[in-house]
């Protein structure tokens, strides 16, 4: 074997610190390794690549499918906004138990395989959610009709004696006890466990691709990762938009006898179809991760002997400081140094503020166009997925492959970041254009003559035309007449004969509906005109302009959090970025967005007993404020540590800012000297620190 001038530098470097015996022993061992790792199929960065990539599709998939469903569970359970947005940010609650000390012992254990176990786990809790469908009866929606009235069964609609089938003929304690059932805890628990699953995919598979890929193909590694995020939201939309046009209980009803169709806000999917879809799909993708090793041989260093020996000896390098250390001792230190580390910290305050918003966003999309736009959830599942989704997926890969081809030094990307996002941002704020007027409802938002007036007088859903029907006015039970204008309930519109079964009902002679016609109505609210769904396409069109240019931001800012703290801090430190997004994002906006948005309900569905149920109606401007504003609020606060970021950044050196020559001689001169609070960033007096060799 010829010695060349590198191997020689390496060696006098390694003898400066240990011995020639441990030299020898190094070199055997790694040249010993690469001859048993070479042949073997999961002993190869893309193989793992490409296991984590599924990994990512899965927990992702199951991720959307749960957000799309959540208007579903609140129908089915009965619950209000906030509780649903509890449930949502449970899975952060499980994430947030276990993040820093996996991404820490973690990576001292075996990563791959502990992946694995999380990828099981997540597929265990998506099961656990789906048990509700099992263990309920049917569900049983509120309604004011039998499924197959019709003139010669039913009589007459407005009558004095119409109430009385529809009061509960059980116990009123047994009613009570029945209705305050809490068998969505098994959906909180189920979705806490798969945020216990989730928690090592990230901060490990990270860790794992950037200790043994290329300094140059980590980027573009990372944008391969995020596609698999997009391509599982993808599927995720379509199950959903699926399931969602699927009657909850098929197979045990006639749907036949539904006086409701998917675009009501009583209609429940087969949310629990998916779920079972998502908990196969996460156990299959956990197979490979117990067949990989703990350590993979650097990638390419079968082309290159010299980088070969010298990312051994680093190895071991490692690997004694390790053992000096011991298991846990470093892990104060570890937090002590990211937490004096100011472009870390500030770069975590900004994620927090911006998740605060986009999870806002996120969580109650489908509600929001939902009661924007009037479409179903089936309808918006799957404008989403086909809208925002594939820019999304062709961002990350372009702009991986952009930080790849022109090395884009850590500075430049940081630049690079934030004017796509502020472009996107200003983006973002033309949606408060895109806006539709509310339902017209008789009695909530217009007078019975059809004459809309202030949401801040108090409802009045009785008038003259049907105070001799004796209606229930806490029932929701839509009709559309044929003037255009809804009613909360064929009764309140004051009609007479039924004819027709299903959703095919018709009601006539409806005192209440002033037209040129016979007076008659639909089921269902009034649909929206053509203006609001042009305003949709637009919006949905801005949405897939935003998210292809927050998805090129996306990549150049995570690889300033990367390239900002040392190698050895790397999963600690996309651990601890990861817990203060849960704590301070992921858990509080979902409720407190929940229960603002909550509070701009027009009207509470009713359940047996009268106990209140689901939200069926929502002063739509109210929602609108908050639904765009607060997020804007939060999203623009944030660029205000984002300027700090890049004005503390022209003080530090960082990997890539020298040239590999000058590199690898700081390299020769490293110490095991203990880090201190002002190393963790890369000054000119430390540029002999190790980190200092990866580049972008």
């Amino acid at each position: 074997m010829v010695v060349t001038l590198e191997e020689r530098k390496t060696a006098v470097g390694l003898l400066k610190q240990r011995n020639w015996k441990q030299l020898k022993n190094i070199m055997e061992e790694t040249e010993k390794n690469m001859a048993t790792q070479e042949g073997r199929f999961f002993s190869k960065m893309k193989v793992f690549l490409m296991s984590l990539t599924c990994a990512y599709l899965a927990k992702a998939l199951s991720g959307i499918y749960m957000n799309s469903m959540l208007t579903q569970i609140e129908r089915q359970f009965g619950i209000p906004t906030s509780v649903v947005g509890f449930i949502n940010g449970s899975f952060e609650i499980g994430n947030l138990l276990l993040i820093i000390f996996v991404s820490y012992f973690g990576k001292k254990l075996h990563r791959p395989i502990t992946i694995g176990v999380g990828c099981v786990v997540m597929g265990l809790g998506c099961f656990l959610m789906s048990l509700p469908h099992f263990l309920m009866d049917r569900y049983k929606y509120e309604t004011t009709i039998s499924p197959t009235s019709n003139v010669s069964s039913s009589g007459s609609l407005c009558m004095e004696n119409r109430t009385l089938p529809l009061k509960p003929t059980q116990d009123p304690a047994e009613c009570v006890k029945e209705i305050k059932s809490l068998m969505w805890i098994y959906v909180l628990v189920g979705n806490t466990m798969r945020g216990i699953g989730e928690t090592p995919i990230l901060p490990l598979g990270i860790s794992y691709i950037e200790d043994f890929a290329k300094s140059e193909n980590s980027p573009l590694y990372i944008g391969i990762l995020e596609m698999g995020k997009i391509v599982g939201p993808i599927i995720g939309l379509l199950l959903a938009s699926f399931c969602a046009r699927i009657y909850v209980d098929i197979g045990s009803v006639n749907t036949d006898d539904l006086t409701i169709t998917p675009t009501d806000t009583r209609w429940v999917g087969a949310w629990w179809i998916g779920l079972l879809v998502c908990a196969g799909v996460n156990i299959l993708t956990s197979i490979p991760f117990f067949f990989f090793p703990k350590t993979l041989p650097k990638e390419g260093l079968q082309d290159n002997v010299d980088v070969t020996k010298y990312e051994k000896v680093e190895k071991y390098r490692g690997r004694a400081k390790k053992e000096n250390l011991g298991i846990t001792k470093d892990f104060l230190p570890f937090m002590k140094s990211l937490c004096c580390n100011p472009i870390y910290m500030l770069f975590s305050v900004m994620s927090v503020l911006q998740v605060n918003g986009f999870i806002s966003i996120f969580t109650f999309l489908p509600k929001y166009l939902e009661q924007q736009y009037g479409k179903s959830t089936a309808e918006v599942v799957f404008l989403l997925g086909v809208y925002s989704l594939p820019p999304l997926c062709l961002g990350y890969l372009i702009s991986g492959f952009i930080m790849k081809k022109f090395k884009i030094t850590v500075k430049k990307a940081a630049y690079l970041a934030f004017g796509l996002s502020l472009c996107e941002y200003f983006i973002y704020s033309c949606n408060f254009m895109m806006t539709c007027d509310n339902f017209p409802v008789a009695g909530l938002t217009t007078s019975y003559k059809g004459v809309q007036h202030p949401l801040f007088v108090e409802k009045n859903v009785l008038a003259d035309c049907n105070t001799r029907c004796s209606c229930l006015t806490d029932t929701w039970d839509p009709v559309c007449g044929d003037n255009g204008l809804s009613y909360m309930s064929a009764c309140l519109a004051g009609c007479e004969k039924p004819v027709g079964t299903g959703t095919n009902m018709v009601f006539h002679n409806c005192s209440c509906i002033q037209s040129s016609g016979n007076a008659s109505a639909v089921l269902g609210l009034c649909k929206k005109g053509p203006e609001c769904a042009n305003k949709l396409q637009h919006f949905l069109i801005l949405s897939a302009i935003a998210s292809f240019i927050f998805s090129l931001a996306a990549i150049p800012g995570y690889m300033v959090l990367l390239r900002c703290v040392k190698s050895e801090e790397k999963s600690i430190g996309v651990g601890l970025h990861a817990f203060f997004i849960r704590l301070l994002a992921g858990i509080p906006a979902p409720v407190y967005f929940g229960a603002l948005i909550d509070r701009t309900c027009l009207h509470w569905g009713t359940l047996k007993c009268g106990q209140p149920g689901a939200c069926r109606m929502y002063d739509i401007n109210s929602f609108r404020h908050i639904y765009l504003g607060l997020p804007a609020a939060l999203r623009g606060s944030s660029y205000l540590p984002a300027v700090f970021i890049l004005i503390l950044m022209r003080k530090f050196q960082f990997p890539g800012d020298i040239n590999s020559s000058e590199t690898e001689l700081a390299e020769m001169k490293l110490t095991e000297k203990e880090s201190e609070c002002t190393d963790v960033c890369r000054s000119p007096k430390v540029e002999n620190d190790g980190e200092l060799k990866t580049k972008l």
